[in-house]
């Protein structure tokens, strides 16, 4: 009979990683070493360490502070066309119910007029929308 002399545990590893270099930077080369690693975005220094060492790529992710605030700005601009679109909808509700049909006709009409105003503007926003998109995303491919 033949016996098992398994003890238990966790299996060991196909190929481990049992090779250890240590390196010492001074003041001047550790700030340049920790803005990559920052820029790098990687998990930890040894991960960063063994794939500039070993030619591995990494990405390296820029947030532009002008890109940020525009989509911030383009979002808020979204959210308000929405509370239009609903103020809207109780306003010529109202209009009906609350006033001869002349009075609502002229409010109707001057509102007509604002609503093409407003529909301008957001052409020429999702234009420009558009067009930041094809010159900035060409940088980051």
């Amino acid at each position: 009979m033949k016996q098992n002399f398994n003890q238990g545990g966790r299996p060991h590893k196909i190929n481990p990683s049992v090779h250890r270099y240590v390196v010492r930077f001074d003041a001047a080369e550790n700030t340049v070493f920790l803005s990559l690693f920052d820029k790098s975005g990687a998990v930890n220094k040894a991960a960063f360490i063994k794939s500039v060492l070993l030619g591995k790529p990494f990405k390296v992710f820029v947030v532009d502070e002008n890109t940020r605030i525009f989509i911030d700005k383009l979002s808020s601009l979204n959210s308000h066309y929405r509370t239009l679109v609903v103020d809207y909808d109780t306003l010529v509700r109202t209009l009906r119910e609350n006033f001869t049909e002349k009075q609502a006709m002229s409010a109707l009409y001057r509102l007509e007029q604002v609503t093409i105003d407003l529909v301008k503007t957001n052409r020429e926003i999702v234009a420009l929308a558009r067009e930041f998109d094809a010159r900035w995303l060409q940088k980051s491919l």
